[in-house]
């Protein structure tokens, strides 16, 4: 049993149960209520929240049109693809935060190099052989991955269960550091929560590896995917709702391999331990539900306009320049306060001898970059146009998730930095708004 002051998240055991069975129907829900189904040959796609007799109408395919052995192959050629540039990818070693045991982890960051690479090998690196014996390398065929994305979506769940079972087993063997809130005993929990804090396999960390690689880069080339397959529909051209959400996401994916580093900071990486939570979202659901508006794109273009697109546009810059401002201002802080970029910021002293930063983007509110974080995300949305919600439910879920984020995080830092926290709060009243939140 848990002690009796065990901090229990997510609802305890039967909250994670039903997120554990709840995340996976709500991925195949978005794949059905939207997409590919033909009816008459039209696709078909849940108007709003109250079209509850649209749902009637979902033709869900037999079950074992959900399953494939070769979609299965191609996710663990691709994991294992990119567990191959991970070893093998020449890169800086870093070194994580201090660990309990007073040791510090060292990681591999060679992430915005396989991202590069993996997009060179897609559009140059499938051999087809000619008729004279020969080999020709050409780019891989893209839209397949649109028409087996059921299949594909089932193995990466099926992957995501199986790793996680993994790495519940392996974190009882002897000398290995767990996570704080691993360790409730119960072994539902723990399995969905995380018991170790950096599994690794000789020196190959998964938390971290599967944090950034085969979900993130994955999300970007099933954007590409559903691409090409708009193009092969369409005769050979693409719409600017396609051409802008593959770019803004692109620009998303790009920037999280090429500031890999702020990763090691991250709650994810120090706090949380490695079980089904991480390992779903990161194999499961980053490539399978972030891909929804491009996969709309696909039959259900809204055809916007160049004066409604420069907005949204607009809105993605902004949110961009503030989520990459803000972060990247907190790392060079945190890295070195006397830094000539960071040098000018005020700053209030805590007892645990640390620095809380009370201006420039910090000093506006206290997640400003979960703001920017938003506000890209909905401008992905607003590309799908304004003809079904089922493609806004990035932003819905994605501020839900925020809020929820950071009340959670803002549970740790009051227990953290204790009466110096209220002080802080004072100094930079609002969570996420300037003036209104």
């Amino acid at each position: 049993g848990a002690a009796a002051d065990f901090h229990w998240e997510f609802g305890g055991p039967l909250g994670g149960l039903g997120i554990m069975v709840g995340l996976p129907a709500v991925m195949y829900f978005l794949l059905f209520s939207c997409g590919s189904i033909e009816n008459d040959g039209k696709s078909y796609c849940v108007t709003g929240p109250l079209a509850l007799l649209e749902l009637t109408d979902l033709n869900i395919p037999p079950l074992h049109e959900w399953w494939s052995l070769e979609a299965a192959a191609v996710f663990l050629g691709w994991f294992t693809f990119q567990v191959v540039l991970e070893r093998l990818l020449p890169g800086e070693v870093a070194e994580g935060v201090k660990l309990k045991t007073g040791e510090r982890l060292k990681y591999r960051l060679n992430g915005h190099l396989s991202f590069w690479i993996s997009f060179v090998v897609l559009g140059y690196g499938m051999p087809t052989l000619t008729e004279d014996g020969g080999v020709t390398m050409g780019m891989f065929p893209l839209s397949w991955l649109y028409d087996h994305y059921l299949q594909l979506l089932t193995a990466s769940v099926a992957f995501s269960f199986t790793l996680s079972a993994y790495l519940y087993a392996s974190s009882f063997g002897t000398g290995k550091l767990l996570a704080d809130g691993g360790v409730s005993g119960n072994a539902l929990y723990d399995f969905f929560i995380g018991r170790e804090l950096n599994p690794r396999v000789s020196s190959f960390d998964l938390k971290c590896f599967c944090e950034l690689r085969p979900g993130l880069i994955g999300w970007a080339v099933i954007n590409l995917a559903c691409a090409a397959k708009q193009f092969e529909l369409r005769g050979g051209s693409l719409s600017y709702s396609m051409v802008l959400v593959n770019a803004f996401q692109g620009l998303y994916v790009w920037d999280a391999l090429f500031q890999e580093r702020a990763i090691l900071t991250t709650m994810d990486i120090t706090t949380d331990g490695f079980g089904f939570m991480l390992a779903f979202g990161d194999l499961a659901w980053v490539p399978f539900t972030y891909t929804l508006q491009a996969r709309y794109l696909v039959n259900h273009d809204p055809g916007l306009s160049v004066p409604v697109l420069a907005p949204i546009v607009v809105l993605n810059m902004m949110g961009y320049f503030v989520f990459r401002g803000a972060n990247g201002q907190k790392d060079a802080f945190r890295r070195d306060p006397s830094a000539p970029e960071v040098a000018h910021l005020k700053y209030m002293p805590t007892e645990r001898g640390t620095r809380l930063l009370v201006s420039g983007y910090w000093g506006l509110a206290r997640k400003i970059n979960y703001t920017g974080d938003w506000c890209m995300g909905l401008s992905w949305c607003l590309l799908t146009g304004f003809d079904s919600l089922v493609p806004y439910f990035y932003a819905i879920y994605f501020g839900v998730l925020l809020v929820h984020r950071a009340i959670r995080d803002d549970g740790f830092c009051a227990a953290k930095y204790g009466a110096d926290w209220p002080k802080y709060k004072a100094k930079v009243p609002y969570m996420f708004v300037p003036g209104l939140f």
